[in-house]
């Protein structure tokens, strides 16, 4: 039997090898690159829902294919939920900087004493044009320090509830079983096998 065939709305390497390990058994994973799209899609909502949706459609749109996208944040009790939808702009600029998106968070926490944050991501799926959304969110807190390097973005800083090692410490494939996108995957595992 031929697997299903899902795209999943991303250029990001590291977000496409996690979704992949956690979902590469039951379905065939196609990237942006793979369908050759090469727009970069504009994450202009103020929600990771709203983004996340936004570029589920835009491949539903123009490609007609199902296809999921994600939308993640690092959300800190203490900054109000910041950096949340900012997360991967945090430090200004184009993004994606993880280096100075940690260095600014670390700086702006040096002095608190409540260190809890939560990662929250948002899977808006796309089949036959109706939309599904899915959240994973996992509770920890932010470290003094950076810590380990595997992972990437806020991994290093990132200590989930529960453990004694940061996200970068622990290695992706125990990250994978207990991250807020597995979490969410799961969601969506669980709505495809029905």
């Amino acid at each position: 039997m031929e697997k299903r065939k899902l795209v999943f709305a991303t250029n990001n390497k590291h977000k496409l090898e996690e979704i992949r390990a956690i979902l590469g058994s039951e379905m065939d994973i196609l990237s942006l690159d793979d369908i050759h799209c090469h727009e970069d899609i504009p994450e202009t909502a103020d929600t990771l829902e709203g983004n996340a949706q936004i570029k589920a459609q835009f491949v539903y749109d123009h490609y007609h294919l199902d296809c999921f996208a994600d939308d993640t944040g690092l959300e800190v009790e203490v900054l109000n939920g910041a950096p949340g939808v900012f997360s991967a702009r945090y430090a200004g600029g184009e993004g994606h900087d993880s280096e100075a998106n940690m260095k600014k968070l670390l700086s702006e926490m040096q002095d608190k004493t409540n260190r809890k944050a939560r990662f929250r991501t948002v899977i808006a799926f796309i089949e036959q044009g109706e939309i599904h959304l899915f959240e994973g969110i996992v509770k920890g807190c932010i470290t003094e320090g950076k810590h380990g390097d595997s992972g990437f973005g806020y991994d290093p800083v990132f200590r989930p509830e529960g453990f004694s090692e940061t996200f970068a410490e622990m290695g992706n494939e125990a990250k994978n079983k207990i991250s807020h996108r597995a979490n969410a995957v799961k969601k969506l595992c669980e709505y495809l096998s029905k």
